[in-house]
């Protein structure tokens, strides 16, 4: 029989929690049934052995134990101390009005455990409910920081405060995507979404306690080296030369990439990880801004090249260092408006989230790359030739586009007038469900937690894409088309985690390439299946 946790069970001592059991996970389709029983691999007990593992069985921070009595109720005084500053304007002006509401008016319906994908994929553990998180900090909240709370606990929910319950908690804060999902189906508004981001900023800025992947390989190395990436502006504009020679061979004319052109309309700000891990991403804007004759510019100054900022998930002093010198670059270069290309989490970054930190000359117009895109493809501007995209194609919309920032029909207008075979996923738009690689996960990679994000938090994302090519035959190639490079990472992770491309002929990518890929005048296709180009797709062609 299935064990139910409570929110109070969290302090309980225990090796795990809550373990994700062979047989847990809800089922695949064929061809990928020896999967269902795929199991998280155990946790090298020699590197663990210092760290508090006892949540699940998967590892995403890696906190180690404190080494005596003294330190830990010095822990816990500290953790205390920055759960009040959550709940002072002077200190959290940011978030405090949405985080207050929603500690204070949640129904514990449950409504929001339907809508997330983690807790349906990983059996309905009660640990991965979007409430259950923000119910353990409710109750801290209440019981140690209330006048009489401790009092008024055995009425309101009663929890023990110890390290164990502070070490569960901060691993707890990384078993979710803040899709926010959950907030939008929430009758009364809650957004257990924004409380989890509000956990995590806790930790990262009274404790130092966050991912390395985000903070040290983060927002660190992208303020002190120029990208998260760890790619000097030396590295980016050799890396660029590079792009520039490939885009070349693919259209058989010059192709010119601009760097640091004062008083450009445009300043273009990529994901740096396009520029090592998809370049025919960052070559396709330029093929598609050249031909439609927009002025436009990258910057070579440190972090201009990189739109990445980490630190909107976990660190509100970090996004903000981020932000302010992604703004100082643009101003300086005296552009007219920044465009963010093919990253969802940049755009809600730079675009939304600074919306309120960037103020006075630093309020530079932002606009999204798929806005932008739309204008040029519908303007007539391209000469395209959808047969060249003849293949069955479906969208991921990634959270931060349509979710958190409404931007739903741009990309569809565009693939509707390049794709013959597009097709929706379901449900898509607002609705969608999450790559399984947000908030940080599909760059977070240390002990096991790809093996979980991969069986677990991506799991709802890879049954909808098989879901979307339903009645097509394995053998033909079938496009992913995912507009934002966090995405593609955690899409290029599963679909090599499930074998699709040798099993379903399943391939990914972005939007861009797919409008590259349909101008005429080419002199080869950008987009390849393995070791076949696309417009060998189309007989005679």
């Amino acid at each position: 029989m299935k064990k139910h946790l409570k929110p109070s069970d969290m302090a309980m001592p225990s090796d795990c929690l809550c373990p994700v059991e062979p047989g847990d996970l809800s089922p695949l389709p064929f061809p990928y049934e020896d999967f269902n029983l795929k199991t998280i691999p155990p946790l090298n007990s020699e590197k663990v052995k210092n760290l508090e593992t006892s949540l699940d069985n998967t590892l995403a921070i890696g906190i180690s134990k404190p080494a005596s009595k003294e330190e830990e109720d010095a822990l816990i005084r500290q953790f205390l101390s920055g759960l009040k500053k959550l709940f002072e304007k002077e200190n959290n002006w940011t978030f405090l009005q949405q985080l207050q509401l929603s500690m204070a008016h949640c129904a514990k319906c449950q409504t929001c455990s339907d809508a997330c994908p983690v807790y349906e994929m990983s059996g309905k553990k009660d640990i991965y409910r979007p409430m259950f998180r923000a119910e353990v900090l409710r109750r801290i909240y209440n019981k140690y920081l209330k006048p009489g709370g401790k009092i008024t606990a055995r009425l309101t929910g009663d929890i023990d405060l110890n390290w164990t319950t502070i070490a569960r908690l901060a691993e707890l804060s990384y078993r979710c995507t803040l899709c926010r999902r959950c907030a939008m189906v929430c009758p009364i508004g809650v957004d257990n979404g924004l409380i989890t981001h509000e956990i995590r900023k806790l930790f990262s800025q009274e404790m130092g306690i966050s991912p390395k992947e985000l903070h040290e390989k983060g927002t660190v190395q992208h303020l002190r080296v120029g990208s998260s990436t760890g790619m000097n502006p030396l590295g980016a504009k050799d890396s660029i030369e590079f792009i520039q020679e490939e885009m070349e061979e693919i259209t058989g004319y010059k192709v010119e990439i601009p760097w640091d052109v004062e008083g450009a309309d445009i300043l273009l700000i990529h994901n740096a990880g396009e520029i090592i891990s998809w370049p025919e991403n960052v070559g396709a804007f330029a093929v598609i801004f050249q031909a439609a004759g927009l002025s436009w510019t990258l910057s070579s100054e440190t972090v201009g090249y990189d739109a990445v900022n980490y630190g909107v998930w976990y660190d509100d002093v970090q996004f903000s260092r981020v932000a302010v010198r992604h703004a100082d670059i643009a101003r300086k270069l005296k552009v007219k408006k920044i465009v963010i290309g093919e990253c969802g989490h940049a755009h809600k970054a730079l675009i939304e989230t600074a919306d309120r930190l960037l103020t006075g000359e630093n309020n530079i117009p932002r606009e999204s790359a798929l806005v932008t895109l739309e204008d040029i493809v519908l303007s007539g501007k391209l000469q395209l030739d959808p047969r060249r995209n003849d293949f069955p194609v479906t969208l991921h919309d990634p959270c931060n586009y349509v979710r958190l920032m409404g931007i739903v029909e741009p990309q569809r207008r565009i693939l509707r007038k390049i794709t013959p075979g597009f097709r929706e996923m379901t449900p898509h738009g607002v609705d969608n469900y999450c790559c399984g690689g947000g908030s940080g996960f599909a760059i977070m990679s240390g002990y096991n937690f790809t093996e979980w994000r991969n069986l677990v938090s991506s799991r709802k994302k890879f049954l909808q894409i098989l879901n979307a090519f339903e009645g097509e035959s394995q053998e033909i190639p079938k496009y992913v088309c995912a507009p934002c490079s966090n995405c593609k990472g955690a899409i290029r992770d599963i679909i090599g985690y499930y074998h699709a491309e040798e099993r379903s002929h399943l391939y990914y990518g972005g939007l861009v390439e797919l409008i590259v890929n349909a101008m005429e005048g080419m002199k080869k296709p950008i987009i390849n299946f393995g070791d076949k180009p696309a417009w060998g797709m189309i007989k005679g062609k």
